[in-house]
């Protein structure tokens, strides 16, 4: 019997994108919510709704036991989980399938061969697939100096990683061995916060990295295909901002290598349905070497919907189900077309160090027209809450070519509109416009160099001399006893007073003019 009701364990853009595909198979949909969300897009996007606690994400969305007993409260028979929070929780999935429900996602037994990337290092090893040197476990306590030694050993630089998570959280460049001390407590204390989880592992840092991944699918038959790679190097601080496939640098050999090594990764764990394998790229060797395996959608998976003309989610549903996948490798590289490019649409202000800017959107304007794809979690009206991730939404374009793939996305940037928050909409057309980016000839650090191009510096206030210095203090105190006469005579009128904004705008011109 097929799956009948899915509950959507997740919030945001990517449950509105779930929930599209099961009303188009004509499954009904559950979504969850917290009391920050109750108001939200995805929350009307589906049939039915329910709470599942406060707006801390720990006493909601990541409440295995406030999820467990949404489902059982509204019948659903099946969970999605989306990307991010419990999607690649072992735990969580074991936890639904004991309850009888569907899990639409990999086995849990696949997750933790996976999950944990010493482990997943290691197995995929001994399938015959590449790693980047590196230990084998992670660093214990007091093993501190044995992880330094082999450092040396490696040669530095080295990356220090979470081995519980991704995502940039618990990772740090160590350039030599005077940092290490201090990048290894770094990174424990925030792979803890981030995933309950401190440890940490160290493997060589590549030169020049190219972040390129493959999207794999399988099925519950032993049956498993890469879908094409994304080139996913565009990253401000480890976390991806531009995706596109397919990679400027992946040629059609390198392109199969790679997809039949992440297919032997994915056979090595018995995996069922959608998955990626990321690897680093040596940007100048063109050599690659296993990174991690996503158990999960990605983020990015609509510029491979795109290139494909498959539906992942569907396909998820459907092998969720038992089906067999309908297509042989042959078929997916045949109907391979074009190009696409997505850019992460996100409520910060790069100008304030990518300060998050939450709050209240007052207007929306989605961009329009031929190969543009909007996949948001907010709409005119929307609160964009502070507990979560800053992502609002995601832009993704199709073209015949790169190059009108870019003229594509950066006129749609163009188009999009939000008020009422600060976004990045700027900051990612600046990115569209760097050389390096239009000549697909750039790696992981793109941004970090590129960073007085993208957010040139404020002009620097005029410097005055001692005596204008003098000058405009005379000027303020005298305005100063203005006010205090003005405000002790009986007759003054408030209507009639010069306001505080008007004082300050005429220092500041004077300051400016000095």
């Amino acid at each position: 019997m097929g799956i009948r009701k899915v509950l959507i364990a997740n919030r945001g853009e990517i449950a509105v994108r779930v929930a599209r595909t099961c009303r188009e198979m004509g499954i009904g949909t559950v979504a969850v919510y917290s009391d920050a969300d109750r108001a939200a897009l995805h929350v009307r996007s589906c049939d039915e709704a329910i709470r599942v606690g406060p707006p801390p994400s720990r006493e909601s969305y990541l409440s295995i036991e406030n999820v467990l007993a949404a489902a059982r409260k509204t019948g659903a028979d099946a969970v999605h989980p989306g990307y991010g929070f419990l999607s690649e929780n072992a735990k969580f999935a074991r936890a639904c399938r004991e309850a009888g429900l569907t899990f639409i996602g990999p086995p849990p037994e696949a997750m933790e061969e996976m999950g944990e990337k010493t482990r997943a290092r290691r197995k995929v090893s001994e399938a015959g697939v590449p790693i980047v040197p590196g230990l084998k476990e992670p660093i214990a306590e007091g093993g501190e100096e044995q992880a330094k030694r082999f450092a040396q050993e490696i040669g530095y630089p080295i990356m220090l990683k979470a081995a519980a998570g991704g995502g940039g959280k618990g990772m740090r460049l160590v350039a030599g061995p005077r940092e290490f001390d201090a990048a290894l407590a770094t990174a424990r204390r925030e792979a803890l916060s981030a995933f309950g989880d401190g440890r940490v592992y160290l493997e060589k840092a590549i030169s020049r990295p190219r972040h390129v991944e493959i999207q794999i699918f399988a099925d519950q038959l032993g049956s498993c295909l890469w879908l094409g790679e994304r080139e996913c190097s565009v990253q401000r601080r480890h976390q991806k901002v531009i995706e596109e496939t397919p990679s400027p640098i992946v040629t059609p050999e390198l392109r199969a290598k790679m997809g039949e090594v992440a297919v032997r990764a994915a056979l090595a764990v018995k995996y069922e349905g959608a998955g990626t394998c990321e690897f680093l790229v040596d940007g100048d060797t063109r050599h690659f070497y296993f990174l991690e395996m996503n158990t999960r959608l990605q983020v990015e998976h609509p510029i491979t919907e795109w290139c494909t003309g498959l539906d992942l989610v569907r396909w998820q549903i459907e092998v969720a189900q038992g089906a067999e996948l309908p297509w042989a490798q042959e078929d997916v590289l045949r109907n391979l077309r074009g190009h696409a490019i997505e850019a992460r649409l996100y409520a910060e202000d790069p100008a304030r160090n990518f300060l998050p800017s939450p709050g209240l959107i007052t207007d929306v304007r989605m961009a329009e027209g031929p190969g543009v794809r909007n996949d948001w979690g907010v709409e005119s009206g929307s609160e964009v809450p502070r507990y979560y991730d800053p992502m609002i939404g995601k832009l993704a374009v199709w073209a015949q070519t790169r190059e009108q793939a870019i003229a594509r996305l950066r006129r749609a940037l163009s188009e999009t509109v939000v008020k009422g928050i600060t976004t990045n909409t700027r900051y990612l057309k600046a990115i569209l416009d760097l050389e390096e980016f239009r000549r697909g000839d750039y790696d992981t650090g793109i941004l970090a160099r590129a960073r007085d191009r993208l957010l040139p510096a404020k002009p620097e206030a005029k410097q005055l001399t001692p005596e204008q210095e003098i000058a405009l203090a005379a000027a303020a105190i005298w305005q100063l006893e203005q006010d205090q006469r003005a405000a002790l005579s009986p007759a003054a009128q408030p209507t009639a007073r010069e306001s505080a904004w008007s004082r300050a705008g005429r220092l500041e011109a004077l300051r400016r003019n000095g």
